[in-house]
Formats: C-alpha cells, structure tokens, sequence
C-alpha cells in the first residue's frame, strides 16, 4: 500500500427534504450575500430554487442569482459569473445542480480566491490554489461527484479545450443530498450517470502497482451496488433505495476514498476529454461507456490479473484460471453489456464522432501514463478499439 492522505472536509447533509435546511448551513458560514448558481429552467419549474431561496431569506441572506450553465462548463460564464460576484459584494456560491454547476461555481470561487477575473490560465497552465472561496452544493444529479471531489473540469471553446484542476482548496464545504430531487432526470442522463460513477472507481481500480486488498474490496462493493441500483433506477425512476444508492455513490466514488494507497492518473479521463471537448454535445458519462473499455481492451494483459479479478467479482464472470487473459476479455465485454443494458452508447460512431478527429484529439492529450506510456499513436489505437 502506498503512503496517502485522505481529506474529505465536505459536511453532507442527505435524505428526504434535506435541502430546506440550506440556509441554516450558509449561516453557519458565516455568509452575507450568496450567489445561487444553476443550470437550466427546470430547477425553477421544478419549485427547488424557490425553496432554497426563501430558506436563505428566512435566514437574512441575500442572493443573486445566475443560471445558464451548460454541459461541459464553459469558462465564458465562469468569467462573468467572476464580475457579478465582485460587483454583489458575494461571498458565497451555492451550486444547485449537478456537476456542470458545481465545477462552473469551484471555478468562479477560484477566480474570486485568486483576485483574478479569469481563471482559465490557472487552470490551462496547472498552477495550484493557493487559497480557497466558500462553495456549497443542493444536488440534483448523480454522477460527477464534485460534490465531494477536490476536483472540477472547465471547457474553453476557443480551441475546444476541455481541462481539469484538482485540488484540496475546491472542495465544496457542505452538500445536501435528496435522492427524491434524481426522479425526474432522464433514463439516458441516469445512465451516463452510472458510468460516471463506475468510472471514477474503476479509473482507480485498474492501475499498475501493489495490491490494496482493502481499497480494492470497498472499490468491489461499490461498482456491485452501483451496477445493480442502475439497473433499477432506470426502469423505476423513482425507486428511493436505487436512487439513494447512486447519489450516495457518487460522492464516495470521487471524494478519494477508492484510491487511498493507489497512484492514479485517469487516462481513459483523460481521452474522453478531447471526444467531449471537441465534440460538445458528447455527454462525459457516454463518451466514458465507450473510451474505458477500448482502453481496457488495450492494456488488459499488461495486468490480467487484476482484470481478471475485476470481472470474476463484479461482472459475475466464471473464472477460467487455465485461461485467465480469457476472463478477463470476457469481463470487459459484460461491462459494455452492461453499458448497453442502460441504455448507453459503445461505439465511437454512436457519439457521431468520426475517426478523420482520432489523431487531433490524441495529439491533444497525448502523452499519457497507464501501464504503458500512451502517446499519440497509442491512444489513436483506442479510439480504433471503440469502433
């Protein structure tokens, strides 16, 4: 087991009705006046932004709000959600959303801990936080986990850039969790939800280095219970236990705790990131239900033993321990059954993604670490095993 640190500061608050107490919680912050922001209409149709606003007005805080953020964040509303907070005098964010709205709200905070008006050239050049700005999170979607996460990814279309930040000053302080608020989110973004989830397990899972049997065994408990919670979330959406499942799953899957003592580095992430950057109405959750398993499929025997292992213990394959490679191939092809069973794309032309973008999206992200080195011929070879 490798040495590590594990920091989850993030209080969460869950169960039915949980978000009326938001403003109770931005007190306790000590907040003045707060930017609420969100994504599209239904948040207000739903009646959840009214709650949440009047719950911050019983408790003397005022707010402005900005709504409009879309799929894969664009630093464009970033940076004026920058300016309004200046001029409001905000000195807190309260994403109400999923992780679109919470990434585009970490990366306001950090434009406003860094008194800077942009904060693309931190998170393009990689230059770590220093100081952090009070975020908080009412979740409407399971999938991303930047409710606990230390981590946010920004799109810049000026390019079709698609990057992250990661760091400890990111992590939202409190998020309110209501399994009831994921009812009504759509079989397709449930499913990309799924594999969201999976993925940012599975991305710690399968890595080159020692064993964790611990962290492999808290990783193996979470991909079962999530596999099977997806199933029944998408046939009955509004399935309490299923839903809870996953909502809780996706704050543990990225808050760190499925890779204590492992070193990670997401090049299946990674390489979605240039299909999603590129190609921006790919949601992340889809673009990773194809690229993971062609990037399995392409270092599987590098370790397949661990692979193996994956899919006898949570794809319920039979081991074949004369033929272990065997397993394991089987067990990625049960993974895109399964992909394929919640209604998922698994192949590249699904995602309307044509092989003439394959080398320009790896010379992107190329050169990656996995169990070999990944450079731009090598990932170009991925995209070819997701045909």
């Amino acid at each position: 087991m490798n040495d590590f640190i594990y920091y989850t500061p993030t209080k969460v608050y869950f169960g039915r009705g949980c978000e009326n107490g938001v403003g109770k919680a931005v007190k306790e912050q000590g907040a003045k006046k707060v930017l609420v922001h969100f994504g599209g209409g239904s948040v207000r149709r739903s009646g959840l932004l009214g709650r949440l606003e009047a719950s911050l007005g019983k408790e003397g805080i005022a707010y402005v709000e900005l709504g409009g953020v879309e799929p894969n964040p664009k630093i464009g509303l970033i940076r004026e959600g920058i300016a309004l907070c200046k001029k409001e005098g905000v000195d807190f964010i309260l994403a109400v959303g999923g992780g679109s709205v919470i990434d585009s709200a970490k990366s306001i905070g950090l434009g406003l801990a860094h008194g800077c008006d942009d904060p693309w050239e931190m998170i393009s050049t990689q230059t770590m936080p220093t100081a952090g700005f009070p975020v908080g999170v009412v979740l409407t979607i399971a999938a991303a986990g930047s409710e606990m996460s230390n981590s946010h990814v920004v799109t810049n279309p000026d390019g079709n850039w698609k990057r992250p930040l990661n760091h400890d000053w990111l992590r939202p302080v409190f998020a309110f969790e209501n399994p009831e608020l994921t009812y009504t989110v759509s079989k397709y973004q449930t499913g990309c939800g799924i594999v969201d989830i999976m993925m940012h397990t599975l991305e710690r899972y399968c890595v080159p280095g020692e064993d964790n049997e611990l962290t492999d065994r808290i990783s193996e408990g979470l991909l079962t219970a999530v596999k099977n919670a997806g199933e029944v979330a998408v046939e009955k959406p509004d399935d309490y236990e299923a839903r809870a499942t996953l909502m809780w799953a996706s704050s543990v899957s990225h808050n760190g705790l499925t890779g204590c003592g492992k070193l990670t580095t997401f090049p299946a992430h990674k390489i979605e990131h240039e299909v999603s950057g590129m190609f921006d109405k790919v949601s992340h959750g889809a673009g990773l239900a194809v690229i993971f398993p062609a990037w399995a499929k392409f270092v599987y025997k590098k370790d397949v033993r661990k692979f193996a292992q994956l899919a006898v213990r949570v794809f319920g394959v039979d081991m074949d321990f004369d033929h272990p490679e065997e397993t394991a191939r089987r067990g990625i092809e049960s993974m895109i059954a399964y992909f394929r069973r919640i209604g998922m794309p698994t192949t590249i032309g699904e995602l309307g993604v044509s092989p003439d973008a394959f080398e320009e999206m790896a010379r992107k992200c190329a050169p990656l670490a996995s169990y070999c080195e990944l450079g731009v011929e090598e990932i170009v070879e991925i995209f070819k095993l997701a045909l």
